[in-house]
C-alpha cells in the first residue's frame, strides 16, 4: 500500500524497550532511555506507549526516498562513484538548532506531533534499490535510528541481496541497537558535532560521552566510518577543541579515518551565527592532517579541492570530485597508481 497517511498510528510493537510499573516503559532504543508515561512518547516524537506497550509511528512511513550519489552521505572512501538508495521517515531523537533537515526531523516536535509518509515495505525499498542500481541503501536525512525497526528488518533483506547499508547518523543510538543492526550495517558517517560537552547540552539537546563510545563500538564492530563536523563560528571552532577532537579521531578510530569538516549556513533556530569563514575550515583540515589523519575533507564549499581524495604519501590527487560527482578515479585494486601505496576504504 503506498499513500500519504496524516496522523495514522502504527501498531507495530517497537524493539528495544523494557516494560515497567503504571504502565510506564523504558526505551533502550537511544542513549536517551527515554521512560515514558502510557499515552507519552518519547524525545524522537514517533515511539509511543500505549497501554504499557512501546510502538513506533513510522514503520514504513517514508517521507523521503531518493537515489543518491554515496558521495553526498558523505562516505567518499566507500564505493566511490556508485549510487545509495536514500530513505527517511520524520522524526530525530536530537533538536539540533540549525538543523538542515528541520521540516521533516522535528515534524512531530514542532507541528503537535504530526507524523506523515508514503507507506513503504521492506522489500518495496530494496526492490527500488535494485531497480536504480544502487550499490547500497543509505538510512539518512533525519536519524535513523528513531525508525531503526524498519531500517533493521530492510537492512537484513537488503542484506541477503547483496546489497550494502549505510546509516547516517548522530551517532546516539545504544549499544544494544548497534549490535543488533551490526551484522547488516556495512558503514556509517557519524556526526561527531563538537567536542565539547556544553555544546551537546546547549545546542543538540543531548551528551557527547554516549557519541564517542559508538564511534568506537562502531570500529570495534568492523564497521566502516566516516565522521562529519559541522563548523559554526563561535560554537565548536575553537582551536584547541579541533586539535582534541582530531587527536580523538587518530587513538580512537584510527589515522585512516576520513573526516569531513563542513561550514555552516544560518538555518531553522540558528540565524544569529555568519556562515563559516573559509580561513576556518583551512585551518582545521591542516589541523586534522597535522594530526596524522590521513584523509581531510572539506564541505559545503563548491570548486574547492578540499572534496577531492589525495594520496597521503605522494600528495598525488586520486579522485577528482565535483560537487558530489566522481569525474576520475585513480586507484586501482585499493592503492595509489602513483606510489602504490595502500588506500584506506571500501570498494575502493
Amino acid at each position: 500500500m503506498r499513500g500519504i497517511e496524516i496522523g495514522v498510528k502504527q501498531t507495530m510493537e517497537a524493539y528495544l524497550y523494557k516494560p515497567l510499573n503504571e504502565k510506564k516503559v523504558k526505551c533502550n532504543l537511544c542513549n536517551h532511555r527515554c521512560v515514558i508515561k502510557n499515552g507519552g512518547r518519547g524525545i524522537c516524537g514517533v515511539r509511543e506507549n500505549q497501554e504499557g506497550t512501546l510502538k513506533t509511528l513510522v514503520y514504513g512511513k517514508l517521507i523521503a526516498s531518493n537515489i543518491d550519489p554515496i558521495e553526498k552521505k558523505p562516505l567518499f572512501h566507500f564505493f566511490p562513484g556508485s549510487l545509495s538508495y536514500s530513505i527517511a521517515t520524520v522524526g530525530c531523537n536530537f533538536k539540533c538548532l540549525f538543523c538542515q533537515n528541520a521540516d521533516i526531523s522535528q515534524m512531530p516536535s514542532d507541528h503537535n506531533g504530526m507524523i506523515t509518509g508514503d507507506l513503504y515495505t521492506p522489500e518495496d525499498v530494496v526492490d527500488a534499490a535494485v531497480k536504480g542500481n544502487c550499490k547500497s541503501i543509505a538510512y539518512t536525512y533525519t536519524e535513523p535510528t528513531i525508525y531503526f525497526e524498519f531500517a533493521f528488518d530492510t537492512a537484513k533483506l537488503a542484506h541477503a541481496k547483496g546489497i550494502k547499508n549505510v546509516f547516517v547518523t548522530n551517532g546516539y543510538m545504544t549499544s544494544e541497537a548497534l549490535e543488533m543492526i551490526s551484522p547488516y550495517l556495512d558503514a556509517a558517517n557519524v556526526d561527531l558535532k563538537a567536542f565539547n560537552a556544553s555544546f551537546y547540552k546547549d545546542v543538540v539537546k543531548a551528551r557527547l560521552e554516549p557519541v564517542k563510545e559508538t564511534l568506537k563500538l562502531m570500529k570495534s564492530l568492523g564497521i566502516f566510518v566516516e565522521v562529519t563536523t559541522l563548523l559554526i563560528p563561535g560554537l565548536n571552532d575553537d582551536k584547541k577543541e579541533l586539535e582534541m577532537l582530531a587527536e580523538f579521531l587518530v587513538k580512537s578510530l584510527g589515522p585512516e579515518t576520513p573526516w569531513h569538516i563542513s561550514r555552516f549556513h544560518p538555518t531553522y533556530k540558528l540565524l544569529d551565527r555568519p556562515s563559516t569563514p573559509l580561513e576556518t575550515l583551512i585551518m582545521a583540515r591542516e589541523i586534522g592532517i597535522k594530526s596524522g589523519l590521513k584523509y581531510v575533507y572539506t564541505g559545503n564549499v563548491p570548486g574547492d579541492d578540499g572534496e577531492k581524495t589525495f594520496c597521503y604519501k605522494c600528495n598525488n590527487m586520486l579522485i577528482d570530485r565535483w560537487g558530489f560527482y566522481v569525474r576520475k578515479n585513480l586507484i586501482e585494486n585499493g592503492k595509489c597508481v602513483h606510489c602504490g601505496a595502500h588506500i584506506d576504504g571500501v570498494g575502493l
